[in-house]
C-alpha cells in the first residue's frame, strides 16, 4: 500500500469514526409525503452509524386485526414466534387484545447506508406503499424506503405478488455504548404521547432518548405514527408495555398534530453534550494511532490460495505457515474495523457445539451450535477465507445466508452462520434412494423466487456485483419457513465488468453440470455464469431429478430434454412425465409450461441470449401471482383449473 492510498483510506475511516459518534435525526413531519422529492434521506431509515453493523433491536407494535396472535405478527415482521412469545410473557398460541403494545424482537443490519430489519409483504386488495407502511406498519417503515426496495413495482402492485420492506431499526452509536446502551427500541408514537412519558415507560433518561433521536430539548416535538429511538441498557420487559396502550393511531388522511414536550433537563444536556464532544476528541485521538500502526507498518504480501481443476471439484493446495501468519493479521485487522460480524473465542465455539459433538454434526464439517439459546451453523475450514468473509460482512439480504461470527484457531476457521432448520435444498428436490421430503408448487415456485432475488441482489446491488460461481442445490439452504438462502460464497468473485462482459480465469471449479458452456472451455466468468446455474437448478426444482440424471439421453447438452414439453404437439401430455411425480397433478399446466420455457432461455449456450436476473426476477414475481389465483382456484374444486 504506497503512502497516498494510505492518507485515503485513514481519511475514510477517519470520516466514518466520525459519524460513529453521531445520532439519529428523528423523522416526523413528512412521513406521508411519498410524491415529495426533496425529501430527507431519514425517510429511508435509521443511517449505518453505530458500533456494530449488526445487532439485537426491538420494535414495538399495536395489535390490530388481521395481525393479533403471536404467529401473525411474527409472519408479518419476520420475527421468530418463540422468541416474540417469551419477550411478551405469553404462550405462542396466544391472541393479543386489540390495540395491545407487543414487543418484537429483530436483528437489525445495514443494508448500504441505512440501518434496517427485513421483512416481506404480501399485496392486498387496495393495498398502497403509503398504507402498508402508515396503515399496516403503523410507521415502523415509509412508503419512501418501501418504494427504494420495490421501485419497478410502484405503479403495478398486483394482489397476491410480495415485496420487501424494510422496517426501521438502529444500533447504538459509540457514545451511545460509553453511556451504558446495549439496545434500541424503535418505539411506535402514537397521539398523546410525548418523549418524557415514553422514556419513562422503558426506564430511559429523557436527555438520553432526546439526544438519540437528534431532538431539539428547547422545542421538542413529535408526530404520531412515527418512530422514535429509545435507548436502553437491558431489553424492554413485557410489564413495561401490558396496559400502557394509548388509543389507537389516527388515519393517514388526517394531519398528525404536534405535541411539544416539557423538559426541566437542560443543564443535564449541556453536560451531556460537553462529555460527548471530549469523549469524541479522545476517541479520534485513539483511532488515529491504532490506524497508524495497522496501515503504516510494513507487512507481507499476502499470498492467495491457489484452486485447481480436478474432474470439476474444486481442490486446494496447501497453505503454507506464511498464509496462517497472514490469517491471523486479518482476523486482528478485521476485529478492529469491521464491526459486522463478532471475533468468538475458541472456547465459545467448542462450548456451542458440545467439544464439536458428533450429536452436533450436520454434515461434512458443518455443526449445529448453540450460542445465547439460538441456534446456528458453525462451518470448520482452512485456507484463506478473508474474500468469503469481507463479502459476507458487507451483504444483507434475505436469501443471502448471513454470517454472525467467526474464530480462528489453530490454523483452522470457525464460521457462525445463521442456522437454516430445513438444510439444503437437494434433500427436498431430488430423489435419494426413494427417500425424500416432499414441496408442493407454490412452495417451489417461492423457492425459485427466492433464489433469483437473492442472485439479482448479488449482480445489480454489491459494491462491486459478485458472481457467486457455484450455484446448486446443496448451496440452497432453507430456513423454518421453506425461504431460500444463498450459502456457500467461497468461490464468489466480483465482476470486473458490466453484466454481459466477461473476465476470464484459467482455473475451472464448480459443481459439475452447473457450469456453463463458455467457462468450461474458455474460462469466461460473467452473472450469466451464475444465470446458467439457475437454470439447471430450476430444472431440478421442477423435474425432482438430480442434474446427472437429467443428462442422460442428452449427449451434447441440456436443452435437449425440454424439446418434447416445448416444441412437440404432444407438450401437455409430455408434461406429465416431464414434471415431478410427487406433485400428482397438482400443478398449473399453462405455467408449469411457461417455467420450462424460462429454464430453457437460462440455459442457452450464448450466455448473451440468456436473461439477466433482474428479467427473471421480474418472470417468477408473475408466476407467483398466477400460482396464488391458481391455489385459490384449486382450493375451491379441488381439482386442477387453467389458469385465468
Amino acid at each position: 500500500m504506497n503512502y497516498s492510498h494510505s492518507i485515503y483510506v485513514f481519511t475514510i475511516i477517519l470520516a466514518s469514526s466520525v459519524s460513529i459518534l453521531a445520532q439519529q435525526p428523528y423523522f416526523g413531519a413528512g412521513t406521508d409525503a411519498c410524491t415529495t422529492q426533496d425529501i430527507s434521506k431519514s425517510a429511508f431509515g435509521y443511517f449505518c452509524n453505530g458500533v456494530n453493523r449488526s445487532c439485537q433491536s426491538y420494535l414495538t407494535f399495536r395489535s390490530e386485526p388481521p395481525f393479533t396472535t403471536v404467529s401473525s405478527i411474527s409472519s408479518l415482521l419476520d420475527a421468530d414466534p418463540l422468541e416474540l412469545s417469551q419477550l411478551n410473557s405469553v404462550s405462542q398460541n396466544a391472541t393479543f387484545n386489540t390495540n395491545q403494545m407487543v414487543l418484537v424482537p429483530v436483528n437489525c443490519s445495514c443494508s448500504g447506508q441505512f440501518y434496517q430489519s427485513n421483512t416481506s409483504y404480501v399485496i392486498r386488495k387496495d393495498d398502497t406503499f403509503l398504507n402498508i407502511a402508515m396503515d399496516t406498519l403503523q410507521g415502523l417503515s415509509t412508503c419512501h424506503a418501501i418504494n427504494a426496495e420495490n421501485n419497478e413495482q410502484a405503479n403495478n402492485l398486483i394482489i397476491g405478488s410480495r415485496i420487501n420492506v424494510p422496517l426501521r431499526c438502529a444500533c447504538p452509536t459509540k457514545n451511545q455504548t460509553d453511556d451504558g446502551t446495549k439496545f434500541l427500541l424503535t418505539y411506535l408514537v402514537a397521539s398523546g404521547e410525548f418523549v418524557s412519558l415514553i422514556g419513562d415507560k422503558f426506564g430511559a433518561d429523557t436527555n438520553a432518548t432526546l439526544a438519540a433521536n437528534r431532538i431539539s430539548v428547547n422545542g421538542p416535538t413529535i408526530f404520531p405514527i412515527t418512530t422514535l429511538l429509545v435507548p436502553l441498557s437491558n431489553p424492554p420487559l413485557s410489564s413495561q408495555v401490558v396496559g400502557n396502550s394509548p388509543p389507537p393511531p389516527p388515519s393517514t388522511t388526517s394531519a398528525p398534530p404536534a405535541v411539544p414536550v416539557s423538559d426541566n433537563s437542560s443543564k443535564k444536556t449541556w453536560i451531556y453534550i460537553v462529555a460527548g464532544v471530549v469523549g469524541g476528541l479522545v476517541a479520534l485521538a485513539l483511532l488515529g494511532v491504532v490506524i497508524f500502526f495497522l496501515f503504516f507498518r510494513k507487512r507481507q504480501k499476502k499470498a492467495d490460495p491457489q484452486f485447481v481443476s480436478d474432474s470439476f471439484e474444486a481442490v486446494e493446495k496447501p497453505l503454507n505457515k506464511k498464509v496462517e501468519d497472514e490469517s491471523e493479521e486479518f482476523l486482528e485487522s478485521l476485529s478492529s474495523i469491521a464491526q459486522s460480524v463478532k471475533v468468538y473465542k475458541f472456547e465459545e465455539v467448542k462450548a456451542a457445539t458440545e467439544n464439536f459433538s458428533p450429536t452436533c454434526l450436520i454434515e461434512g464439517s458443518v455443526y449445529r451450535g448453540t450460542i445465547n439459546g439460538d441456534f446456528a451453523a458453525i462451518k470448520k475450514m482452512s485456507g484463506d477465507v478473508s474474500k468469503e468473509i469481507n463479502l459476507l460482512s458487507k451483504i444483507n439480504h434475505f436469501n443471502l445466508i448471513s454470517l454472525s461470527g467467526i474464530c480462528f484457531h489453530d490454523g483452522h476457521w470457525y464460521l457462525v452462520y445463521e442456522y437454516a432448520a430445513n438444510g439444503p435444498l437437494s434433500d427436498w428436490i431430488c430423489h435419494h434412494n426413494g427417500d425424500r421430503k416432499s414441496l408442493n408448487w407454490t412452495q417451489r415456485v417461492q423457492i425459485s423466487l427466492d433464489v433469483a432475488t437473492g442472485l439479482n441482489y448479488m449482480h445489480s446491488y454489491t459494491s462491486p456485483p459478485h458472481v457467486h460461481k457455484d450455484l446448486n442445490g446443496s448451496n440452497i439452504l432453507l430456513d423454518g419457513d421453506l425461504r431460500a438462502k444463498i450459502s456457500n460464497f467461497g468461490l464468489a468473485r466480483s465482476a470486473d465488468g458490466q453484466e454481459g462482459e466477461f473476465a476470464l480465469t484459467r482455473h475451472i471449479v464448480g459443481t459439475q453440470g452447473y457450469m456453463a458452456p463458455e467457462y468450461l472451455e474458455n474460462g469466461l466468468v460473467s452473472p450469466k455464469l451464475d444465470v446458467y446455474a439457475f437454470g439447471v437448478l430450476l430444472l431440478e426444482i421442477l423435474t425432482g431429478k438430480e442434474v446427472s440424471a437429467l443428462y442422460e439421453g442428452s449427449n451434447t447438452n441440456l436443452a435437449e430434454v425440454l424439446i418434447h414439453v416445448l416444441h412437440d404437439e404432444d407438450a401437455k401430455e409430455n408434461l406429465s412425465n416431464f414434471i415431478d411425480h410427487s406433485l400428482q397433478g397438482k400443478y398449473p399446466t399453462e405455467l408449469a409450461i411457461a417455467m420450462v420455457g424460462l429454464i430453457d432461455n437460462c440455459i442457452r449456450k450464448d450466455p448473451s441470449h440468456r436473461p439477466s436476473t433482474d428479467e427473471i426476477v421480474q418472470s417468477i414475481s408473475r408466476f407467483m401471482t398466477a400460482t396464488h389465483s391458481w391455489e385459490m382456484s384449486f382450493s375451491t374444486s379441488g381439482s386442477p383449473h387453467r389458469l385465468p
